[in-house]
C-alpha cells in the first residue's frame, strides 16, 4: 500500500493500473482457490470417513472432522468386507486391476512406439491413410465395440478372464499410443535416421540405438496416460468378466449389494481409497513429467 501511495503522488495513472492489477490478481487468485477447494472436498471426506468408525458418522454426519482416528475400516476393507456374496474384501480386486493394467501398459505402449516409428520414419504408400484409420479409435465411443468384443472373446475361448482385459485395453489402447509416439518421432531429424542407414543399421538397430534413446519423454506420457486410463476404466470390466475375474472399479461399484443391513461408510471409504490409490501414487510422482512431456512433445 506504500509503493501505491508512492505511485500515486508522482503518477496517478500508474496507481490506477497496479491498483487494478491487484484487483484483477485478487480475484484470479480467489477464483482459483475456490474451485480447488470444491474439487478437493469431495476426497477429503472420503479420506476423514475412512478414519472414522460407523457410529460417529452415524452421529455427526458424512461431513465432520473425526474425533478420534481409527484404522478398523481399512483391513476389513481390503481382506473382509463381503462384495457379492464374497467376504474377501478389495484385495482380490486389487490383484486383478494390477494383473490387468500393468501387462496392458506395457504392451500397448510398446506396440505403439513401433507404429509411432514406422508411420513418421518408415513410410509406405498408404501408411497416412493408415495413421488416419488408426486416429478413429481415438474418438469412437468404447460402448460401439461392445459386440465385436464380446463375439471375438467368446470365440477364442477367453471369456471372464483377466486375459480377455489385457486384450481388449491393449487394442483399445493401441490409438492413443501410436498417435502420441507418432507425433513424437516426426520431430526427430530424418537426416539422422538416413546416415545411420548408410552406416548399415537396420529397422530394429536404429529403433533401439536412436530412437529410444530419444523416446522417455514421450513414453512417460504414454505409460501414465494408459495406466490410469486403463485402472479407472470400468465399462469393459464389467461387460466381459464377473464374480472374481473383475477389476477393482466393477468391485467398487458392487460394494453397495453387500449383505449389510446398514451402509458402512467407512469401510467404503477406505475401499474408495484402496482402488484409487495406484492413481494417484502414479499423478504425485509422474505428473510432472507427464506434463513436461506432452510439453517438450507439443514444442517440437
Amino acid at each position: 500500500m506504500a509503493d501505491i501511495a508512492i505511485q500515486a503522488a508522482d503518477d496517478p495513472e500508474a496507481a490506477v493500473a497496479s491498483r487494478r492489477r491487484f484487483v484483477n490478481r485478487v480475484i484470479i487468485y480467489g477464483l482459483l482457490f475456490g474451485f480447488a477447494v470444491i474439487y478437493v472436498l469431495p476426497l477429503v471426506v472420503v479420506v476423514l470417513n475412512s478414519f472414522r468408525d460407523q457410529p460417529e458418522i452415524a452421529r455427526n454426519g458424512l461431513i465432520a472432522l473425526p474425533e478420534s482416528l481409527r484404522l478398523s475400516a481399512w483391513p476389513e476393507a481390503w481382506s473382509g468386507y463381503c462384495i457379492g456374496g464374497a467376504c474377501e474384501g478389495m484385495q482380490r480386486y486389487f490383484y486383478n486391476s494390477l494383473l490387468m493394467t500393468i501387462p496392458a501398459t506395457i504392451i500397448s505402449t510398446a506396440i505403439g512406439a513401433i507404429n509411432g516409428y514406422i508411420l513418421s520414419k518408415w513410410r509406405f504408400r498408404g501408411s497416412e491413410v493408415l495413421f488416419t484409420c488408426m486416429l478413429l479409435g481415438v474418438f469412437m465411443p468404447g460402448q460401439i465395440s461392445l459386440m465385436p468384443w464380446a463375439f471375438i472373446l467368446g470365440n477364442i475361448g477367453l471369456s471372464n478372464t483377466i486375459g480377455a482385459l489385457i486384450l481388449v485395453h491393449c487394442v483399445q489402447g493401441i490409438s492413443f499410443t501410436t498417435l502420441f509416439c507418432r507425433n513424437y518421432y516426426v520431430a526427430i531429424p530424418d537426416d539422422l535416421i538416413k546416415a545411420a542407414r548408410i552406416d548399415g543399421a537396420g529397422f530394429w538397430r536404429i529403433f533401439r540405438k536412436i530412437i529410444l534413446p530419444l523416446s522417455p519423454p514421450i513414453l512417460i506420457v504414454t505409460v501414465i496416460w494408459q495406466f490410469t486410463g486403463i485402472w479407472n476404466e470400468y465399462l469393459f470390466g464389467v461387460v466381459f468378466t464377473s464374480g472374481s475375474q473383475q477389476p477393482i472399479t466393477a468391485a467398487l461399484v458392487a460394494l453397495t449389494s453387500g449383505a449389510q443391513v446398514a451402509t458402512a461408510y467407512d469401510v467404503m471409504s477406505a475401499a474408495v481409497l484402496i482402488g484409487a490409490l495406484p492413481p494417484l501414487l502414479v499423478y504425485f510422482f509422474g505428473g510432472k513429467y507427464f506434463v513436461r512431456g506432452l510439453t517438450q512433445g507439443a514444442i517440437k
